[in-house]
């Protein structure tokens, strides 16, 4: 079984790899000062975001390998298993890293919306590839929050250091959304796969065995993390993932309600629903009509 290093704190992490714990909380991690090392599982209790200098590894974060080399972001939340993936070579990681416990923007403008930074549960191939100038800026935060670090502590320490990690993540939020327009050769073709997918999936008998298709199932189909695959579809189409496979579960109920052979109850069962009030009230929200009025409409 492969070693588990777990970091709890800052400093555990400030430890492992020879830098100096200025705030308990908080901290760039210089990876250069780090000793020579072999692949294992890494815990991570903090927020993590590393500044890949060069290649030296695949980065594995749950299943997936991360498209992890020079010139690249990636973002690890609190409670995360990571690891480097290489030959069992030893070697010396290259880069930077700004680690934060989520005790330091407790009750701070950050902490109320940090669950719309989905970025921090993005896995497989998602990491974010940076220009040198996109670089530069993601250098200027961590400078600013180094020179915040190193100072005496005072009343306008703490709200300057989140202002700056949030400054990182709003940047990371905009050079994201250029990626999902010019990383077109990763990405193309996954909207086509998706409705590919979903037609599959009813037509076949996967509704009766698993139930309504889920956004986090479609994502592991389709080898993408459900946050990825989630911003994914909502920057192609405008919806998010949910919507669309709701918009498609519409589609097909409209075309089987015209087969009047079958109850409004077995087209529920047939799409995957467990109830077919459920299926009633959805198609009454969506469409305006309950599936026996609209049934009864088109006949007439």
């Amino acid at each position: 079984m492969e070693k588990l290093r777990r970091f709890e704190t800052v400093n555990d992490y400030n430890v492992f790899n020879n830098n100096e714990t200025l705030h308990p909380l908080v901290s760039i991690v210089d990876l250069t000062k780090a000793d020579l090392r072999r692949a294992s599982n890494m815990y991570f209790g903090f927020y993590t975001i590393f500044l890949k200098e060069v290649k030296c590894g695949n980065l594995r974060y749950g299943r997936h390998t991360y498209d992890y080399q020079e010139g690249t972001l990636v973002f690890i939340a609190p409670g995360q298993v990571v690891s480097v993936d290489n030959t069992g070579e030893s070697y010396l990681p290259q880069g930077k890293a700004l680690i934060f416990h989520p005790d330091l923007i407790l009750g701070s403008s950050l902490a109320d919306h940090m669950d719309n930074y989905t970025f921090f549960g993005y896995q497989s191939n998602e990491a974010l590839h940076l220009s040198q100038r996109e670089r530069n800026l993601i250098l200027e935060c961590f400078s600013k929050i180094s020179y915040e670090l190193e100072q005496s502590i005072d009343h306008h320490s703490r709200r300057l250091i989140i202002s700056n990690i949030e400054l990182l993540l709003n940047y990371s939020v905009r050079f994201y959304e250029r990626q999902f327009i010019t990383r077109e050769n990763v990405l193309q073709g996954t909207l086509e796969k998706f409705e590919a997918l979903l037609n599959g999936y009813f037509k076949s008998d996967k509704p009766d065995k698993l139930g309504l298709p889920s956004v986090t199932y479609c994502a592991d189909e389709l080898n993408l993390s459900a946050n990825y695959f989630g911003d994914l579809i909502k920057k192609e189409t405008g919806k998010s993932a949910q919507e669309y496979i709701q918009s498609k579960l519409i589609a097909v109920a409209k075309e089987r309600i015209f087969d009047t052979d079958k109850e409004i109850s077995q087209i529920a069962y047939g799409l995957g629903f467990k109830y077919p009030q459920h299926f009633t009230r959805l198609f009454k929200k969506t469409v305006g009509q309950t599936p026996n009025e609209y049934r009864n409409n088109q006949m007439n």
